[in-house]
């Protein structure tokens, strides 16, 4: 969804009474149906419940320390994840900042924190508050929402100190983005291939896109088996199962151009809601658009540890909408399990594969 530069031609008052006619959707769809972004849905109860406060992650994160335990949520348009945990360990950076914890584990990309709000919003279990972060289009970047065994206590004292004394009810944003298609350029397929078989870290992989001129799912595409196989969309939630069954710890990416958030661990309970297939675990939650999906990659790039696999899912704009490791730590360099269970994932149709250069 494109949001308008303003509110179109409704004040403030005329917004807050079609939330008030809407009660029961959600912000984010009910900014989609009145043509608005998220955060301009919110900006019309600035002093009503919602207060401007600082975006910078450099601000914001220490900050969130002192509300104790809280839900960490990050999103894109089709997967959300939800993690319980303490803001802690933040490390700064001007182009990557991070949060790292044994439940909260981000990458924040600080030039897409543009705008936050601290929002209170009274409802019949009682006072339900949370941090709302948004990028230059009024999209959410991330959000941070107070648990019951929260410090509610620190909650003023937050507020107080990052508040910015902007009190508009309108929003200017901008244009929002449109995801980069696939980049491919089949002439660089060898080039391509013997530089990535030369890898020795994750990280340089992107690097080596960008210098051939791909992106992620054009490299992909380009390169093909073994160093990428094209999976068909429906073995997801298969995969799922057998991750659960066998108790695999795995490493759950989902992000946004402003914030990636990681899961690792095992999961527990899968429950299929219609055409969301949701992780629903203590700590934990996930809940994932099966109908957006795609194209689904198994992906292999060589590392000094060993080869890190990947099970990779895109929509049909070619963004990405999440990726799963199989989880490394200390005690377990290897996944062997993780590893066979992605080498059993059945490939697409032939003819469902994109173009000619799979």
């Amino acid at each position: 969804m494109t949001a308008t530069s303003s509110p179109d031609r409704r004040s403030p008052s005329d917004i807050r009474t079609a939330k008030a006619e809407n009660g029961s959707l959600r912000d984010r769809d009910l900014a989609a149906k009145l043509g608005l972004s998220e955060a301009q849905l919110l900006a019309v109860e600035t002093g009503l419940g919602v207060t401007r406060i600082d975006a910078h992650p450099d601000r914001l994160i220490p900050a969130l320390a002192g509300l104790g335990t809280v839900m960490a949520l990050t999103r894109n348009d089709s997967c959300v994840i939800e993690k319980d945990g303490v803001y802690e360990n933040y490390h700064s950076g001007e182009h990557a900042a991070m949060v790292l914890t044994e439940e909260i584990d981000l990458r924040l990309f600080p030039n897409h924190w543009v705008t936050a709000m601290a929002v209170e919003r009274e409802t019949e279990t009682g006072v339900r508050r949370s941090i709302q972060v948004f990028d230059a289009a009024g999209e959410a970047v991330h959000k941070v929402h107070l648990r019951e065994a929260s410090n509610h206590a620190h909650w003023d004292t937050l507020v107080k100190a990052l508040a910015t004394g902007d009190l508009s009810q309108m929003l200017e944003v901008q244009p929002a983005k449109a995801p980069e298609p696939a980049l491919e350029v089949p002439e660089r397929a060898d080039q391509l291939r013997a530089e990535w078989a030369e890898m020795t870290d994750t990280h340089q992989f992107l690097k080596l896109t960008r210098k051939l001129k791909m992106n992620r799912l054009g490299a992909y595409r380009v390169a093909g088996a073994p160093h990428a196989r094209l999976l068909s969309p429906s073995c997801v939630t298969p995969m799922l199962e057998k991750v659960r069954d066998a108790g695999t710890e795995i490493m759950v990416f989902v992000g946004n151009a402003g914030c990636i958030e990681i899961h690792g661990g095992p999961i527990h309970t899968l429950k299929e809601m219609g055409p969301w297939q949701n992780v629903l675990d203590p700590g934990f939650n996930l809940h994932l658009r099966q109908d957006h999906i795609a194209e689904v990659w198994a992906v292999d790039k060589p590392t000094r540890r060993g080869p890190a696999i990947s099970v990779e899912a895109f929509d049909d704009r070619g963004a990405l909408i999440f990726q799963i490791f199989g989880r490394r730590t200390e005690a377990h360099d290897h996944r062997p399990e993780w590893n066979g269970i992605v080498a059993d994932l059945p490939e697409a149709p032939v003819a469902a594969t994109q173009g000619e250069t799979v």
